[in-house]
């Protein structure tokens, strides 16, 4: 199995007179793990939901694999959106569930399915409906895994599930990845549990794109830089400090723009250690410069 190509050009959606995207151009490529980020409100589940082809554009196209997907039954069954709502029979039996994909999902794994279904400690007899929130997020999430569908693209899958639920997903999407690697979009707000997942970060904010860049290219960016209080604050005095955290009288501050190699010498010198940006420290800051920005633009 192998992914597809995901590409928006121009892509607007409105909800009547209300636009919730507008102006999206991107490029999803294949066999990747890619990061959507955004605040509430930003259109991130417009997009997903456009790309899934359960909602048309209003403006611009979608393209699968080079092809619009819309009203395409072969392109339409090689993408897979599971959202934070459930796109399941509520009243019916997960075993019943599970039929149910077999049929719409050509690739649709019933065997793995019940074995992820087993791991997370779920009751085939159950319904949807019976089941408590973080229950019907695992139970999205290992419909997703299951249909091992060209495009897999998961939205707040997360929601309701507890941190060891979260990391048996977080496992299992990596191990399915490496075995059989496919087009994935992770829509989250725990920014800092997926970073290490993605390969690449798209940003939207107030249904615009904000950028679509590499991880390792934002992640450099800047630095992290950690020491005794004094001595961070001494060495960031000139530099824009866009997040700090402390503990005890330990400092870590990150610094966004580059800084050259002799600053990171120096810095080194000093006793500090150098990382990269945590990626929320970046979200947060790039979020709130562009509503800054709209703000003083109106």
């Amino acid at each position: 199995m192998t992914g597809l190509t995901v590409r928006a050009e121009d892509l607007g959606v409105s909800y009547g007179a209300d636009p919730a995207l507008s102006g999206i151009t991107l490029e999803l490529e294949p066999n990747r793990i890619h990061g959507l980020l955004g605040r509430n409100g930003a259109g991130k589940t417009t997009l997903l939901s456009a790309l899934a082809s359960l909602r048309a554009p209003s403006a611009g196209r979608i393209l699968i694999d080079g092809a619009d997907p819309f009203e395409d039954e072969r392109l339409m069954e090689q993408v897979c959106l599971i959202r934070e709502s459930g796109d399941v029979l509520a009243d019916e039996k997960l075993r019943t569930n599970l039929d149910w994909c077999e049929l719409a999902r050509p690739r649709f794994d019933r065997e793995y399915a019940e074995r992820l279904i087993e791991q997370f400690g779920l009751d085939l007899r159950k319904k949807p409906q019976a089941l408590s929130r973080g229950q019907a997020s695992a139970f999205g999430a290992i419909i997703g895994l299951a249909a091992r569908a060209p495009v897999t693209m998961f939205d707040e899958v997360h929601l309701g599930m507890d941190a060891q639920a979260r990391q048996m997903f977080y496992d299992e999407l990596l191990a399915e990845f490496a075995e059989r690697p496919r087009t994935i979009v992770l829509s989250s707000h725990l920014i800092s549990e997926i970073e290490h997942l993605v390969e690449t970060v798209t940003i939207l904010h107030a249904g615009a794109l904000l950028l679509s860049e590499e991880s390792d290219d934002l992640h450099a960016q800047g630095a992290t830089l950690t020491g005794p209080a004094e001595v961070v604050d001494r060495f960031t005095s000139t530099q824009p400090v866009i997040g700090t955290r402390d503990l005890g009288p330990t400092r870590q501050a990150t610094v966004f723009g580059s800084l050259d190699e002799a600053m990171l010498t120096r810095a080194r010198a000093e006793g500090l250690q150098v990382g990269p940006v945590p990626l929320q420290d970046l979200f947060i800051h790039l979020s709130n410069h562009a509503h800054d920005t709209a703000k003083e633009s109106t």
